[in-house]
């Protein structure tokens, strides 16, 4: 059994994400190459704790909710409308930098994606709270 979702859910109630956790993640959560739903939604619960997260935070959470909504189911490349409405309900949930940043990173990845969802994507893009903080992330 993946003992994986209880040690994201142990991070959230940390104090910080540090560079130490994010690599255990890549070990424990993206070394097989598969996220599942269950750790996809625990991510989404870290991401959304109030502790304070390392840069490299990011990249982890980004790539893993790419691999998951993208790559892992066939056809790879497309995002159904199930993945859609999954991908922006937790946007919706907790509109942090970091989920802007998986949102922009599946469009840019996806072969195929919903019209609507393009839309509903560019749509939040444009109020996102804290937008600030993720473009001085990407202009540094």
């Amino acid at each position: 059994m993946n003992q994986s979702p209880h040690l994201i859910a142990a991070l959230a109630l940390g104090d910080a994400v540090t560079e130490a956790d994010v690599r255990l993640l890549r070990r424990e959560v993206l070394a097989d190459g598969m996220v599942t739903r269950e750790q996809a939604e625990a991510l989404c619960a870290l991401d959304a704790a109030g502790n304070e997260k390392c840069d490299a935070w990011t990249d982890l959470f980004v790539e893993a909710i790419t691999d998951h909504v993208v790559w892992q189911a066939r056809p790879t490349g497309v995002v159904t409308r199930d993945k859609a409405e999954w991908l922006l309900a937790r946007a919706d949930e907790a509109q942090t930098p970091t989920r802007l940043a998986a949102l922009v990173n599946i469009l840019a990845e996806a072969h195929q994606a919903p019209v609507w969802f393009v839309g509903a994507v560019r749509a939040r893009a444009a109020t996102w709270p804290g937008l600030e903080k993720l473009t001085g992330r990407i202009a540094a």
